[in-house]
């Protein structure tokens, strides 16, 4: 039995390729929210979005309403200035 550990997790999100870009600061709620959702739908099925986000309500409530719509959260990065969220279209929606 292997254990994924912390090492291994940074390597496999650190390999993460975008396959669309999304700079949404500045962007207020829900703008954002139906912005990302609209990017996403227009994406070819385990496609990767890297959204930009500013921090407070928008990165408080995007990936929340993301996950509730069926889409996949890899990674949120703390870039002290903005969010780098990570979001993957599923094979089915």
């Amino acid at each position: 039995m292997t254990h994924s550990t912390r090492s291994d997790e940074t390597k496999i999100n650190s390999s993460l390729k975008p396959d669309a870009h999304l700079d949404l600061r500045g962007t207020p709620c829900p703008l954002n929210f139906v912005r990302t959702k609209l990017k996403l739908e227009q994406m070819s099925p385990d496609s990767l979005l890297e959204v930009w986000l500013d921090p407070g309500e928008a990165i408080e409530q995007v990936p929340e309403s993301l996950v509730l719509s069926g889409y996949v959260i890899e990674k949120i990065e703390d870039n002290q200035e903005f969010f780098a969220l990570l979001v993957r279209r599923p094979s089915t929606l």
